[in-house]
């Protein structure tokens, strides 16, 4: 049965009792004690014709289970035009399940479903693009529900490719046809730009914040200075101060880092020291269009903050060549549970999921599998294959071992 949890948005004007619910919440049912009467017969005594009965009392006691969430979060939904292609069905209409299909099930399963939708969904009537001015078709955004993400991150250097109409078509199709899916990272209006999003799963509030490094030198409209969450340190101070006091555990989304480099840089190192030192609990980046290792850092304050450097890309399908391509096909989904003692939420536990995106042509072709599922048959009428000769299954492997270590099990 598809998960339900309820959206809390906390205006940072307002840090005292005012809450918009967004969604339908579920809560774990209360720890119980249950109380037993057992009669128990003994055994007639030899010197007495009367059966004697005992009456005891004993507790079940049901140990209580702390609550918990289960996140995951993918890469960089990249809608290169053989994408963008692949979901024009034979009557003329278009859907894009297939980006999804294989992993669909770990999507719906999880109790919060993060995605980096790198394109912006201007609609078709601004005409599909793909690089290097991204524009993607609103069944993009359909099927990105149908896989059962929850929230949607649209901080990316891609979300002014088709300027302030592509930004409004956008926000105003999540809006008039999602409103219970979380969209962050672009507004419309600067009260919405002054809230952050807060969704509470089994009694645990989890704030998520999205921003990026810059949109590829194309200025904010002067009407909405606000309408791309931009890396501010200012204003993520801001919206860290307000997180921690009403959330129990926040994750920040940067779009950040250097394209295709499978190391995070000096950079990316210092604003994951940044958000740690303001109490961020776990940090998963996007842009670099490749994996980047997992790595425990600490703040400030002796916290220990999780850091996916970089997911690389959910789907892709780059027109690249040559040595190191290959890597642009391998992706990673971060699983990670968060449990509640008494007075913290903290990660109980964490894994990558490695991903492969298997480049086809053809209408309802491309698509992302695991990487465990993904077979030599399938690497070798992958189209990559073309562009980088190394590409295989055991290359995929090889990287997922010399970038993650013993965190990938294959």
């Amino acid at each position: 049965m598809r998960k339900q949890k309820f959206g809390i948005l906390f205006a940072a004007c307002v840090l005292s009792q005012t809450v918009i619910f967004t969604g339908c919440g579920k809560i774990a049912e209360a720890d119980h004690i249950e109380m037993t009467t057992v009669a128990v017969e003994e055994p007639a005594m030899s010197q007495s014709p009367q059966v004697q009965t005992e009456e005891t009392e004993t507790e079940e006691i049901q140990e209580e289970t702390p609550a918990q969430a289960e996140l995951v979060m993918v890469g960089d939904v990249l809608l290169h035009e053989k994408v963008s292609k692949s979901g024009r069905m034979d009557d003329g209409t278009y859907q894009y399940d297939h980006l999804f299909a294989n992993v669909k099930d770990e999507i719906e399963a999880a109790d919060i479903a993060i995605v980096n939708q790198e394109v912006i969904l201007g609609g078709r009537e601004l005409g599909l693009s793909g690089y290097p001015s991204f524009n993607g078709a609103y069944e993009v955004g359909d099927s990105l529900v149908n896989a059962g993400f929850d929230v949607i991150l649209h901080a990316t250097n891609h979300a002014l490719d088709k300027g302030k109409k592509g930004l409004l078509n956008c926000i105003h199709f999540w809006q008039e046809h999602y409103p219970q899916i979380a969209v962050l990272g672009i507004h419309e209006t600067q009260e919405a730009a002054d809230d952050i999003y807060i969704t509470q799963v089994n009694d645990i509030r989890i704030a998520i914040l999205n921003y990026t490094y810059g949109t590829n030198g194309i200025a904010l409209p002067k009407d909405m200075p606000y309408a791309v969450d931009l890396w501010n340190e200012d204003n993520i101070r801001r919206d860290m101060e307000l997180a921690r006091q009403e959330a129990d555990f926040i994750v920040v989304c940067p779009h950040w880092g250097t394209e295709y480099k499978l190391q995070e840089t000096a950079d990316q190192q210092a604003e994951a020291q940044f958000l740690a030192d303001l109490g961020a609990d776990l940090i998963i980046g996007t842009h670099p269009h490749v994996i980047e290792p997992v790595k425990w850092i600490t703040g400030e304050s002796g916290n220990e903050t999780l850091v996916y450097y970089s997911l690389g890309n959910f789907i892709n399908a780059t027109s690249g060549t040559g040595a190191g391509t290959a890597a642009r096909m391998v992706g990673a989904m971060a699983q990670v549970t968060v449990t509640m003692d008494d007075t913290d939420a903290y990660i109980s536990s964490y894994a990558v999921e490695p991903l492969v995106t298997h480049n086809v042509s053809g209408q309802g072709q491309i698509t992302t599998y695991r990487l465990r599922d993904y077979t030599e048959e399938l690497a070798d009428t992958n189209e990559m294959r073309r562009q980088d000769t190394s590409f295989s299954l055991s290359y995929c492997q090889s990287l997922c071992r010399e970038v993650f270590g013993d965190l990938y099990q294959p």
